[in-house]
């Protein structure tokens, strides 16, 4: 018999949100998820799609930690940054309490972080949150830590510090490209097909062989089409490795020789860590809600 949620740690994103019930015992009571991310609620709304999404999976006054977007400027209240470098053991002494929902919700929405450095400027919404289940997952963790996404994001962390990091637009500059640029021409077909391999490593050897050169490498998606017959499997896994490797060479001078902790999907985590085994790093995956719900734990422990 599942035993009941003595709290519920929240995830909310631009596009969706995420809700865990946590038992006494530390395991998960339940798991509930919904489309109506903090990019299609209006800031009034938030307080009803948290009560449809637990209002009936929990009994009686509970505590609700939530990170990512819910805490942006134009999410449900703006909770301020935390200012590299930022204590992650000190994360939920940055959270705010807003209003509206049910009574017996006591909500509390967990910081970002925020780096002000002229020409280093930065923000983070709930990566800072997986990096502290990192921690929690690996206590005593230090070095550099990558999270493949729309956003990727490198940390450097020490003493339970996040001291710098670094935001890559990879993810979305994939999608602007192979959905609004000439390229789209290419995307037309089966994008996971026999190609799908060969188009990866060519992407990976010429994005970490020479990135400066990425934009150039970029129209070869198109031309390489037209004139080698390449197929949307080739073309579409080509520009993803391409912009992988682009990425992870631009900040090759971020790795050192401990392994480099994954945190995100298994498809991403695989792609980042065979550029990783390029440059001669050693990497190993965390699942990126694994690491959500460790950090939000952290978080209401502190």
């Amino acid at each position: 018999m599942a035993q009941a949620a003595e709290w519920v740690a929240v995830d909310w994103g631009t596009s969706n949100v995420r809700a865990w019930g946590i038992a006494a015992d530390g395991s998960t009571a339940f798991a509930v998820g919904s489309d109506k991310g903090m990019g299609k609620l209006q800031r009034t709304e938030f307080p009803g799609v948290l009560g449809e999404l637990i209002g009936e999976k929990v009994d009686g006054s509970v505590d609700v930690v939530i990170c990512g977007m819910a805490g942006a400027r134009q999410g449900w209240l703006e909770a301020p940054y935390l200012d590299t470098p930022a204590d992650l053991r000190r994360l939920s002494h940055g959270a705010v309490k807003p209003e509206g929902a049910e009574r017996r919700f006591a909500v509390r929405i967990l910081p970002g972080v925020a780096q002000r450095a002229a020409g280093s400027e930065d923000v983070m919404r709930g990566e800072e949150t997986q990096l502290l289940g990192l921690l929690g997952l690996r206590p005593g963790f230090a070095g550099t830590a990558i999270l493949p996404g729309t956003h990727s994001k490198w940390a450097e962390i020490a003493d339970g510090r996040i001291v710098r990091f670094s935001s890559a637009m990879t993810g979305e500059i994939y999608e602007v490209l192979s959905q609004h640029s000439v390229l789209r021409h290419s995307f037309a077909g089966e994008r996971n097909g026999a190609e799908s391999e060969a188009g990866l490593t060519a992407g990976l050897e010429a994005g970490i062989a020479e990135p400066q050169l990425v934009t150039s490498f970029v129209f070869r998606t198109r031309s390489a089409a037209l004139l080698s017959g390449k197929g949307a499997d080739w073309c579409s896994a080509y520009l993803s490795g391409l912009l992988i490797g682009a990425e992870v060479a631009g900040h090759r001078d971020w790795l050192g020789r401990g392994a480099v902790p994954l945190i995100g999907s298994e498809r991403l985590s695989k792609i980042y860590a065979a550029a990783l085994e390029r440059l001669g790093a050693q990497s190993y995956a965390i699942d990126a809600a694994d690491a959500t719900i460790a950090g939000l734990k952290e978080a209401r422990a502190q």
